[in-house]
């Protein structure tokens, strides 16, 4: 058994629950990563390797007019039929055991869109949403969705229904555009800074619901993302063509590892504002391992097929001093109730000098006006969070205030 430390028949079972306890122990919740979206046969051409082999037309979706080919939302080749019983209850069951007999707190999901999916268009009300909120077990653990999958409208974020969080793409791309210097981007940076209340307060969601990140698993590293303009993964064996084309990076004035001072530490500062920024923001912040010590994958953005020095986290090399920083700003935000706020901060007057809640200020300390807001070369943005605007209470009941 080479995926058990112990060599033994249930090793990893056993392994894996001493895992969630000690992680447990030390105030740390696990979320499982589940891709109940696909399987490996990959298209029609693939081996025989799962459901294929036990109910083809009811455990995939088949093309309605020539039920050989697969449909293929999911990039792989073939997508689970997540509207048939039979896998439904395959994904409830799985899901249940993980929370019931492996204690985990919660569940990723990729590519979500495709579970959602009725006929052909993401349902909200289908049957998977359904059936999971109405389950007493896994609708009491924390569900994150995957908004997007690579068919036609697909890419739903913002629009999952309540008790689930999403990973929120359109952060991601904002905060990349915002300090690499595009133009027009004020506006959108300050709905994601604030927990993206255009997408997730209409249906009473909480700032939670928006899980903000600079980068992830799929694409470039942090490092990578400023330090090159192109993907570069000649190495994965398919001329270049994989990974994200559109990636909203910048190299800072060279592609790839240099020598050159300036760009180094322009560089270096780059790394900063993103994580400062991801830190700062209201709602739950992801970071990627290795982000906060200048992990790089040399430019590949799209390493999953890669179990080399590309993908590796190399521990030996270390960018100490950015690691240093990023350890402040986690302390920085661990202490300041502001900057992790449970309700929706909304420019409510919160004393009878007319002090709001928030306050956004130009380059020059004044208010920001609707003319400041829609020049598109606006790029400097001040915001002044009141401490005593915080709505909620702790876990002693008492209401909750900062600095």
């Amino acid at each position: 058994n080479k995926y058990s430390a112990s060599n033994h028949l249930v090793g990893q079972v056993n392994e894996f629950r001493d895992m969630v306890k000690t992680l447990h122990q030390n105030g740390l919740e696990v979320i499982l990563d589940v891709v109940y979206n696909h399987t490996a046969e990959g298209n029609e051409l693939g081996p025989t390797l799962s459901f294929k082999g036990i109910d083809n037309e009811s455990y995939y979706r088949l093309e309605e007019d020539q039920k050989r080919y697969y449909t293929d939302y999911t990039g792989t080749g073939n997508t689970l039929n997540s509207r048939m019983s039979p896998v439904l209850r395959f994904i409830m069951d799985s899901l249940r055991y993980w929370i019931s007999e492996m204690h985990v707190d919660g569940f990723r999901f990729d590519l979500a869109s495709t579970l959602a999916r009725g006929l052909h268009d993401v349902d909200r009300l289908g049957a998977f949403f359904d059936i999971i909120h109405q389950d007493p077990v896994i609708s009491q653990v924390k569900l994150i969705a995957e908004p997007w999958d690579v068919g036609e409208g697909g890419y739903q974020v913002g629009k999952f229904p309540a008790g689930w969080a999403e990973w929120n793409g359109k952060y991601r791309d904002t905060m990349r555009k915002f300090w690499k210097g595009d133009d027009g981007m004020i506006g959108d940076f300050a709905q994601r800074f604030m927990g993206s209340p255009d997408l997730y307060m209409k249906d009473y969601r909480r700032p939670t619901a928006s899980i903000n990140f600079i980068t992830a698993h799929d694409g470039f590293t942090l490092n990578d993302l400023v330090s090159y303009n192109e993907k570069h993964n000649e190495a994965n064996g398919d001329n270049n063509t994989d990974g994200e084309q559109d990636n909203d990076s910048w190299n800072c004035g060279c592609e790839g590892e240099t020598t050159d001072a300036d760009i180094l530490r322009l560089r270096n500062k780059q790394k900063r504002n993103l994580f400062l920024t991801l830190l700062l923001s209201q709602g739950v912040p992801m970071i990627s391992a290795g982000d906060e010590f200048g992990r790089s994958q040399k430019g590949n953005n799209n390493a999953y097929c890669q179990d080399n020095e590309i993908s590796w986290i190399d521990w030996t090399n270390i960018d100490k001093d950015l690691l240093e920083f990023c350890k402040k700003v986690i302390a920085l935000r661990l202490k300041h109730p502001s900057l992790r706020r449970r309700n929706w901060i909304v420019g409510d007057q919160i004393d009878s000098d007319g002090l709001l809640d928030v306050v956004w200020l130009a380059a020059n300390g004044e208010f920001m006006d609707e003319t400041q807001w829609q020049n598109e070369q606006q790029k400097c943005l001040g915001i002044f969070l009141h401490g005593e605007g915080i709505q909620g209470m702790d876990e002693q009941g008492q209401g909750i205030s900062d600095d």
